[in-house]
């Protein structure tokens, strides 16, 4: 589950490239056949399950709203291999409205953090501005599209800094012209995949992460990406409770 949901679709939404409709302002990348359908397997929980027989892209995000046409808000970035989704413990009798979205991108080089003893501290993270994404200042950089054929645009210079025990913070190069955002992805020390963990709006190019106990020791990359087109819309009305 993404850690950072609803700052980064503030963020997207002031910057006009709102995560749940900017696929729907612009063309976006191949248009893959992707079907989904929702199976009510209890009252209260839903399974979502999907085909795609298009490209392979980098991810998928599934969506849920509440209205017909949303907003809709992310449920999770989910590796390409992954093809189904449980939503559980939802509210009875609520309408829920689904969508699964493509995403494609290149991603940075990968730094491994290594992190000094100490368990998470609230009172020590009770201070968290440093973690805001933000947009520093540097040397003119020329932008290529991640979307054309022949450019890359990919994030360079990705750093990590130890800030604390439970806390890291990430700096890069932006290089995409036409990002609609950037997702920070974490592969902890045994496993076999990254995962995302952040997203964040275009033109980021730092941010912190509060770590979990098991990224002590954890590999890191950023990815520009941009929203593939949508899926079919899949309706479920919950049931009545357990």
């Amino acid at each position: 589950m993404l850690r950072r949901i609803l700052s980064a679709l503030l963020l997207l939404t002031l910057l006009g490239g709102c995560a749940s409709t900017a696929a729907a302002t612009r063309p976006a990348g191949p248009a893959p056949a992707l079907r989904l359908t929702a199976t009510l397997v209890s009252p209260t929980n839903i399974t979502l399950s999907w085909h795609d027989s298009g490209p392979a892209p980098a991810g998928r995000v599934v969506e849920y709203a509440t209205a017909p046409n949303g907003p809709f808000t992310p449920l999770g970035f989910l590796p390409p291999t992954q093809t189904t989704f449980k939503h559980d413990n939802l509210m009875p009798t609520t309408t829920f409205y689904y969508r699964v979205r493509p995403f494609y991108g290149p991603a940075s080089n990968t730094v491994d953090v290594s992190l000094p003893p100490g368990a998470y501290d609230d009172q020590a993270q009770a201070d968290q501005s440093w973690a805001a994404p933000r947009t520093v200042p540097g040397d003119p950089v020329a932008k290529q599209s991640i979307r054309s054929a022949g450019t890359s645009g990919a994030p360079t210079n990705l750093t990590a800094t130890v800030v604390n025990a439970n806390g890291i913070k990430l700096a890069w190069t932006d290089n995409a012209a036409d990002a609609d955002g950037y997702l920070v992805e974490s592969k902890p020390f045994g496993s076999t995949d990254f995962n995302a963990i952040e997203l964040l709006g275009p033109n980021v190019n730092t941010c912190g992460i509060v770590t979990l106990p098991t990224e002590k020791k954890a590999a890191y990359l950023i990815r520009a990406f941009y929203y593939g087109h949508s899926s079919n819309s899949a309706r479920l009305t919950t049931g009545g409770g357990p």
